[in-house]
């Protein structure tokens, strides 16, 4: 998968992802070939953090 460059965008591919397509985000980067580390630096700067008992990223 190739990672949007709009981090809005990013947080709305990543949840949608995890809603309907995978069980966890490791899972999701694995299966995707993405940088987990990438993704939490790009959405922990929107104020987003990944909260796995709800498989998503939620608002800090």
């Amino acid at each position: 998968m190739v990672l949007p460059e709009d981090d809005f965008i990013l947080l709305s591919l990543i949840n949608t992802k995890l809603r309907d397509e995978y069980s966890s985000f490791a899972e999701l980067c694995e299966e995707e070939g993405v940088s987990q580390q990438e993704i939490i630096n790009r959405l922990e700067g929107l104020g987003y953090r990944y909260a796995p008992e709800y498989a998503a990223f939620k608002r800090i």
